[in-house]
């Protein structure tokens, strides 16, 4: 049974997120999904980012009550910033028994030329990837480690709750209520 392997920064986990994962784990026929938070993308500014422990609970704390769904903090452990290619390299030798798969939208797809050692990642792991509005991935859909899944779309992005909550704005829903109270005590994304 194969482990679908989420990286992200979840700057905060969102609903878009879930159902991606809860799609993922659900819809595959994948054994379960890691949420891998990640302490910095290397294709992304660090200086938005917060701290990656709260992160990490806000993760725990969005997936608390599921059973295929858990969250990894396997990226803390390792240099920054994080490379998938090693992140995985990493997760084979301490898991032998486990056969992962990447999970990553189409956006993701589209510039995966710009990533690490990307043809490894190619010739040795399969790819779920979920769409997204606007990104053309025709060149891929052919490509034998390349599913492109059904996964409904959902256009909710962590930029627009942070800049929601800043503003004051009622974010109610974007994201699990226990994830917003533990935004709320810390008083983040002000």
């Amino acid at each position: 049974m194969k482990t679908g392997l989420f990286f992200g920064s979840f700057n905060p986990i969102h609903i878009g997120h879930l159902v991606i994962a809860n799609y993922m784990a659900s819809f595959t026929g994948l054994k379960e999904v890691w949420l891998v938070v990640s302490p910095h993308n290397p294709l992304k500014n660090k200086n938005g980012l917060t701290n990656m422990y709260d992160r990490l609970e806000m993760a725990k704390l969005a997936t608390e009550n599921s059973e295929k769904i858990r969250v990894s903090d396997i990226e803390f452990g390792l240099p920054q910033p994080s490379y998938t290619i090693d992140t995985l390299t990493h997760l084979q030798e301490k898991y032998p028994g486990k056969e992962f798969v990447l999970i990553m939208g189409a956006d993701n797809l589209a510039s995966i030329k710009k990533w690490k050692n990307y043809d490894v990642l190619l010739k040795n792991y399969q790819i779920y990837v979920y769409p997204r509005p606007g990104i053309d991935i025709s060149e891929w859909e052919s490509h034998p480690s390349i599913i492109i899944t059904e996964t409904p779309q959902m256009d909710i992005s962590s930029t627009f709750i942070r800049k929601g909550i800043k503003e004051g704005k009622n974010v109610q829903y974007f994201a699990p209520d226990n994830v917003l109270t533990f935004i709320e005590s810390k008083n983040m994304y002000r």
